[in-house]
């Protein structure tokens, strides 16, 4: 009989891996909305931003390949720290998100 303890470590394992897979959807189609020339910049300032936000989502895939490749490793047995730098990646998708909904946002306003 399995005890309820290492269930509940799978199920929260599964949820994170799900979440990461998630969010790597949602870069593919921030970049794709990046890269449309709807959302061009017009001045240095948003140029500067723009390029932030491409090197951004480019180093979110390179931590997400990797990261990718260190969980196929380790199959259904995660280490503490590798949940922990899947956490920190979790927090690096909402702080790239956040970026680009600022400079959406910033794109309606004139500077």
């Amino acid at each position: 009989m399995e005890s309820k303890a290492p269930k509940s470590i799978q199920d929260r394992q599964e949820m994170l891996l799900l979440r990461v897979e998630r969010n790597d959807r949602m870069v593919q189609r921030l970049s794709q909305k990046l890269n449309s020339y709807t959302y061009e910049p017009k001045c240095p300032q948003r140029f500067e931003k723009f390029h932030e936000l491409k090197d951004g989502i480019h180093n979110f895939r390179k931590h997400q390949k990797s990261l990718m490749q260190k969980v196929q490793q380790k199959k259904n047995d995660l280490s503490h720290g590798l949940e922990k730098e899947i956490r920190v990646h979790l927090d690096r998708f909402k702080k790239l998100e956040s970026d680009f909904a600022s400079y959406l946002f910033s794109l309606d306003r004139p500077l």
